[in-house]
């Protein structure tokens, strides 16, 4: 007798493609499993009942049993479809990049459940109209920097350790500011404005990010500082960036 594991969770949808004739290949980032992947059995006949389930960033409850290699989708139920988002081409790129970092940044079966928190948060708040989304994506990113392990130091010196109220450098070898006593090699000059907003989008919450207003310039050193430090980090360059670049011009 072959003993199944059966696990329940909720998951976002982060990556599909087609598999045999009817089948597809499934990306889940889950709460209580992490990134998996799953076979979906029919799942592109037009009469399954997998259909709706199984369309990118579906958020659901999902039951699946584990299978040599992979998952096979065994039940679900829609939470939120944010197909809305499908509809702006503004927010589709933005989601579709946040899909993107979280199969690029996370191994498989990693269990992270701020991580996890922060994705199905952001996504909501994208599938409004409250607040800047550029903001929004770069208060995510920051946070997925630090669930992974790149987080910046910004209320001390990355090198000396010596607190600091603010700075006008950030490190990219050290990941964070540096003072005025230490050297500044490897990594980009800053506003202070552009450090304290760094600051303000790490520690607030993500729902009360409109209390925020950013001028474009500010905005354009955050990108930089950021953008460097995933494109360095993390096994590939996200390509939704070339797409959040052609959008902005």
């Amino acid at each position: 007798m072959v003993n199944l594991s059966i696990f329940e969770t909720k998951a976002v949808i982060i990556k599909t493609q087609d598999f045999k004739e009817n089948d597809k290949l499934v990306w889940f980032y889950t709460e209580k499993l992490g990134k998996i992947t799953a076979v979906v059995r029919g799942a592109k006949k037009s009469k399954s009942k997998f259909l709706a389930l199984t369309l990118p960033l579906c958020y659901g409850e999902y039951v699946l049993y584990k299978g040599k290699n992979l998952y096979t989708l065994q039940e679900g139920k829609i939470i939120n479809s944010f197909q809305g988002l499908l509809n702006d081409l503004s927010k589709l790129t933005y989601s579709s990049y946040l899909c993107e970092l979280i199969d690029i940044a996370c191994e498989d079966n990693e269990v992270n459940h701020e991580l996890f928190r922060n994705l199905v948060t952001t996504l909501y708040l994208l599938n409004t109209d409250a607040l800047d989304y550029e903001i929004l994506i770069r208060a995510f990113e920051l946070r997925l920097l630090k669930n992974t392990g790149y987080n910046l130091i910004l209320d001390n010196c990355s090198i000396c350790r010596k607190k600091i109220a603010s700075a006008n450098y950030i490190s990219l070898s050290y990941y964070g500011g540096v003072c005025e006593e230490c050297p500044k090699e490897h990594g980009l000059y800053i506003s202070k404005g552009a450090y304290n907003a760094l600051r303000f989008l790490m520690n607030m919450n993500l729902d009360k990010l409109y209390r925020l207003n950013l001028n474009e310039e500010i905005k354009a050193e955050i990108e930089k500082v950021i953008t460097f430090l995933i494109s360095n980090n993390y096994a590939k360059r996200p390509k939704s960036l070339d797409m959040l670049k052609f959008i902005k011009e």
